[in-house]
């Protein structure tokens, strides 16, 4: 990726009206040296201090995801359509074939970088309490399809990161944040009221949370860092690991719900899972109580910054607790609505 002195690095973002999205383009705004493109299907959906180029299109399109990444320097790839249970075909068709396909169309287009937006739970769990490097062994879930396909597309990048594209993953700790409508506070807080959650594996597991503005400063660092190598792997995470007892008696005391009044192992969470997605068809809320997925995300997920600090100058910054406040005062406002699973 080679710019010159007076032309400003061009970077993409996609997905560009989503939380992470927009986070990135306000991060990215405060660099002077940037050109930041916007793509996104509803430009009037992006944050009103944009000014930026707007690319309109739907990810879905071949066509779109061509002409989308032409005369661009690095992209940063935050439009990625998730479910946190099952939709095993959308998965494929929604986000991993336009997701390839989009990493090739960059290569031929000789994008400089391809940064994709992953999460540490691709990782293989450890019960060791030993931590995830940036690079640990990646472990398919079997029952989690976004992860599956995040992984699949993590080995396509290594396979083909010696084709004149740098590539990237971001492994992302669990966002949280305000404008974050599918994450931990609002998934969680409409449950606890129901008395039914229980606290997994006497919830000493450690919660890898990263506030908006550090899952954004991760991806401008990355963007905008020299001398990487062909394929890089970064964890993006909080300064500090709460348990998840921690976490959800937080999360419990400051929105006034009910804190879990028992422990399951976590045998018994993925079994409780599994029946949940079965009869999720005929639930009234629409998608289920517990997943798998929930699950797992609940594992323990130490999975350091180091090399991330090291390699590209990632510093977390805010606080798990300040991110969670600014979520739960957005999310009050709205009565704490029982949250789709599923992105629309």
């Amino acid at each position: 990726m080679n710019t010159s002195d007076d032309r400003k690095l061009r970077v993409l973002v996609t997905g560009a009206t989503g939380f992470l999205g927009s986070n990135i383009l306000a991060s990215l705004s405060n660099q002077s040296n940037v050109e930041i493109i916007a793509a996104c299907r509803t430009p009037g959906n992006l944050p009103s201090f944009f000014r930026g180029e707007v690319r309109k299109g739907d990810l879905l399109d071949p066509a779109y995801r061509k002409s989308v990444v032409q005369e661009v320097d690095v992209v940063c790839h935050a439009g990625t359509w998730s479910a946190f249970w099952g939709h095993k075909t959308k998965e494929r068709t929604h986000f991993y074939e336009p997701c390839i396909d989009l990493i090739n169309q960059s290569i031929d287009a000789k994008v400089g970088k391809f940064l994709l937006a992953s999460t540490v739970a691709i990782a293989k769990v450890t019960k060791t309490r030993e931590p995830n490097d940036d690079f640990s062994e990646t472990a398919y879930t079997g029952f989690w399809p976004h992860i599956d396909r995040l992984i699949d597309a993590d080995n396509y990048m290594k396979a083909n990161c010696d084709r004149g594209t740098k590539f990237i993953n971001m492994r992302l700790g669990h966002f949280v944040g305000k404008g974050n409508s599918v994450g931990l506070v609002s998934a969680l807080v409409p449950r606890l009221r129901t008395y039914m959650v229980p606290t997994l594996g006497f919830g000493n597991a450690r919660m890898a949370l990263t506030s908006d503005a550090d899952l954004a400063q991760g991806f401008v660092k990355a963007a905008l860092a020299q001398n990487l190598n062909n394929y890089e792997s970064f964890n993006i995470c909080g300064a500090t690991f709460p348990s998840v007892k921690e976490v959800f008696a937080y999360i419990a005391e400051n929105t006034r719900s009910p804190k879990p009044f028992y422990n399951v192992p976590y045998f018994a969470g993925y079994a409780f899972g599994a029946l949940m997605e079965v009869i999720a068809p005929i639930m009234p809320k629409g998608s289920p109580f517990l997943t798998r997925s929930l699950v797992h995300v609940g594992e323990d997920w130490f999975s350091l910054s180091d090399y991330a600090r090291k390699k590209i100058g990632y510093s977390p910054e805010k606080s798990w607790q300040k991110a969670v406040d600014e979520a739960i005062i957005e999310l009050d406002q709205k009565g704490f609505p029982w949250p789709r699973l599923v992105q629309a």
